[in-house]
């Protein structure tokens, strides 16, 4: 029935069947357990079946689900998350709007630039990702995922990661927003240099553009710290999330001024909607969640784990292993064909994955509650998988 009835994004997908999981652990059906390396791409920050999101879950589903669209009522669990989101944030983000995935805050923002600014020209960087929608598709420049759905939008300049010359070419009046992640998660957790991104937030300021920064797969702790923007120091004018920001459940926000954000509010009103956009269910799960790593960030020792997979993972095949915090990438030598290779490493007790602009790396983006003993497991796991493998 998966491949009967369902619709398939790819020929070959992994096919196994989840009976249940828990923790850092998946089990299929066939009663075999695996680690999970990817945390569902970076959505399961705390694993599976966590108790402090099971127990929100259940006391909401005994109040309401959904009552109304986004922004007509009170939904108490939504506005108590937008309050926890932004306690924590510089003064300048200071308004939410919730939505139900990455890709569509990113589509959002895209409308909020351009009605905010008046101005209708983007520039974001090559072999982005920020999702698959129409929007958020036009900003990406790698023809094997555009070409089948063109005419996108036009009027996007594109620049390479960390080219600090290039920011002197790009339009000098005209941009509404640069889209930037500051690190490049599907080329294989890329890390922008910081000179670049002050360069690109210089720009932004000569040129009265707004800065966006996609943290989708690099918020919520995942790199480190709560947002990644903050290891360089710079606050953009919008931020954008997802992922892990539902706790298991789909979510994404744009957070931004509510100067800017009011842009939605008139002329005309309903600038922006949705039905599902923060919705209390989902509400409870993400703020249980970010309760939870407040509180117990020092304890997830996220750095620590960092470094001891970047330790391990030593192996002639391996050519490095890239990234921040918990989201890494271990880029391996050409030979490997990585769909085979995953498919081995599945053998032997690991899930993992691919990045969609690097066929040469592991996707390493686990539960941030991993422990060491799993980490060791799952690198012993990748290195002897490397020592078999034979083209």
């Amino acid at each position: 029935m998966f491949m009967s009835d369902m619709a398939q994004t790819n020929p070959g997908p992994i096919g196994i069947q989840i009976d249940h999981a828990e923790g850092c652990l998946l089990y299929d059906s066939d009663g075999n357990t695996y680690i999970d390396l990817i945390s569902g791409i970076s959505v399961s920050s705390l694993g599976h079946q966590h108790p402090d999101i099971q127990r929100e879950l259940h006391e909401q589903i005994d109040h309401h689900l959904h009552v109304m669209v986004y922004g007509e009522v009170i939904h108490s669990p939504t506005v108590n998350y937008a309050h926890n989101l932004l306690e924590d944030l510089p003064h300048s983000l200071n308004s939410v709007y919730f939505l139900n995935s990455g890709s569509e805050a990113i589509d959002a923002a895209m409308k909020l630039a351009k009605r905010f600014t008046r101005r209708s020209t983007f520039v974001s960087q090559v072999q982005a990702y920020h999702g698959s929608g129409q929007g958020p598709l036009s900003l990406m420049d790698d023809d094997y995922f555009t070409q089948r759905y063109r005419p996108l939008l036009n009027g996007v300049y594109r620049i390479k990661q960390n080219d600090i010359q290039a920011i002197n070419n790009l339009p000098k009046q005209g941009v509404a927003a640069v889209i930037v992640e500051l690190i490049q998660s599907e080329r294989g957790a890329l890390l922008a240099d910081a000179n670049f991104i002050y360069g690109l937030r210089e720009y932004c300021h000569v040129t009265q553009s707004l800065l966006v920064f996609d943290e989708i797969q690099s918020g919520f702790y995942r790199t480190g710290t709560d947002y990644l923007f903050r290891q360089f120091e710079i606050t953009p004018d919008m931020l954008i999330i997802g992922k892990a920001a539902g706790g298991g459940l789909p979510m994404g926000a744009v957070i931004t001024s509510r100067e800017i954000m009011s842009a939605f509010t008139n002329n005309p009103i309903l600038g922006h909607i949705t039905t599902f956009g923060g919705h209390p269910l989902t509400a409870r799960a993400g703020n249980a969640a970010l309760k939870f790593l407040k509180k117990n960030l020092k304890v997830l020792e996220i750095s620590r784990k960092e470094s001891l997979f970047k330790e391990l993972l030593v192996h002639e095949r391996i050519h490095g292993v890239e990234g921040r915090g918990l989201l890494l990438a271990c880029h391996l030598d050409e030979s490997i064909d990585i769909i085979e290779f995953n498919k081995l490493l599945l053998g032997k007790g690991v899930f993992t994955d691919w990045f969609l602009f690097n066929m040469n790396a592991i996707r390493i983006a686990p539960p941030l509650i991993i422990n060491e003993e799993q980490i060791k497991e799952v690198c012993d796991a990748i290195l002897s998988s490397l020592t078999e493998y034979t083209n």
